[in-house]
């Protein structure tokens, strides 16, 4: 049963939807798109558990992993716009610590852009360290670089939301998650969050995670390249989600790269700010040209950690020729765990949020893909 409302217009992108359902596995998922602060689509269908007893609703949450990226990157923009953040100086600046292991030169720019070489901590923290922010914040800062800051650029899977909201919360004095309520969910009306209050539990949709997906193995033995590969996912147990995505203490800590929470329309509503410029209904949420300088392109090439092409600006994923977003090349954008994906084209005034309630493909999930082509075929 799909819900909500789609503009005759976008009829092909109800239709999408609608198959998403019934050919390509989707159990429980929610689309939002504007256009130049428009609402057009507004979608949501399927069920909020495997069991289904529950269907989902409009404001639905559900666990959108990576999509909080693009919040980081948000918020950092918004600090450099406001003058509390340099891109171009040291981490060590704002968080001395961090100069440890001949760190001290490596710039918060090499940072959000993934080139820093802290993609994963090698020695083995224990489970549920990903729930201790002092914790992980202290054994980032006592890492030694994986590579070369600046000789290439790797994904930070889940060391990139510790160390940027580390830096945010030395510049601030508040966590990421108070300054995503406090300067961008709350103003914007967005129903997007990072460290989940107990009391909006009841709203989130469990996510399905079937047993073998992203799955741990056995680090023994593995030589540095594998290691540092495996431990960006899977050091400490559980800091991808897995195991644990479902439970409470997950939803309430914050875990930035992993555990953002947020419906459709709460992702539609900040990417529809970010298309116009940063501000959206009278509602200034970044500095135009802070969001400008975040959004161009940082680094381009073979991933060291996904072994494939990635694209970054200062923390958006920047549209590719192997994963194309729009007609042009102005699209920024950040995918999550399943498929989820927040995103604008600034050149269309397109801003989408969808959210969805299962794992699927990482790189070229057919269900996303699907959605993105219907909604640039009916502009």
């Amino acid at each position: 049963m799909i819900g909500g409302t789609c503009d005759s217009a976008f009829e092909p992108v109800l239709a999408a939807f609608a198959e998403n359902f019934s050919v390509r596995g989707e159990t429980g998922a929610a689309l939002c798109v504007t256009v130049y602060g428009r609402t057009f689509v507004d979608l949501w269908g399927g069920w909020t558990s495997p069991a289904r007893r529950t269907p989902w609703a409009p404001d639905t949450l559900v666990d959108i992993f990576s999509v909080g990226k693009g919040m980081l990157a948000l918020l950092a923009a918004h600090l450099a716009g406001t003058g509390q953040l340099e891109s171009d100086a040291p981490v060590a600046r704002y968080w001395p610590e961090f100069a440890a292991e001949e760190k001290h030169a490596v710039t918060l720019r090499q940072l959000l852009s993934h080139q820093a070489g802290l993609p994963a901590i090698r020695r083995r923290l224990p489970p549920d360290a990903m729930l201790d922010w002092q914790l992980m914040a202290a054994a980032i800062a006592g890492e030694r670089p994986w590579w070369p800051p600046g000789t290439g650029h790797g994904y930070h899977v889940n060391t990139f939301g510790f160390a940027v909201g580390e830096v945010m919360r030395r510049i601030t004095g508040k966590t990421v998650g108070t300054l995503l309520r406090e300067r961008v969910a709350r103003p914007l009306g967005a129903d997007i969050h990072i460290g989940l209050p107990v009391a909006e539990h009841y709203r989130v949709a469990d996510f399905d995670w079937p047993a073998g997906t992203l799955a741990e193995a056995d680090p023994t033995g593995l030589d540095e390249t594998r290691l540092m590969e495996h431990n960006a996912y899977f050091n400490p147990a559980g800091l991808s989600g897995a195991g644990v995505v479902n439970t409470a203490r997950w939803r309430e800590a914050e875990v930035p790269s992993a555990n953002c929470h947020g419906s459709a329309r709460g992702v539609a509503r900040v990417y529809a700010a970010l298309a116009a410029g940063g501000t959206l209904g009278g509602v200034k949420v970044v500095d135009r040209g802070a969001l400008a300088d975040a959004t161009c392109e940082q680094a381009n090439g073979p991933d060291l950690i996904l072994h494939r092409p990635s694209r970054f600006g200062l923390g958006f994923q920047l549209t590719q020729p192997e994963r194309p977003m729009g007609r042009g090349t102005g699209a920024f954008l950040h995918f999550g765990g399943g498929g989820s994906l927040g995103c604008c084209d600034p050149e269309a005034g397109v801003a989408i949020g969808y959210v969805t309630g299962q794992m699927g493909p990482r790189w070229q999930n057919t269900r996303n893909r699907a959605l993105i082509d219907a909604i640039y075929a009916c502009l």
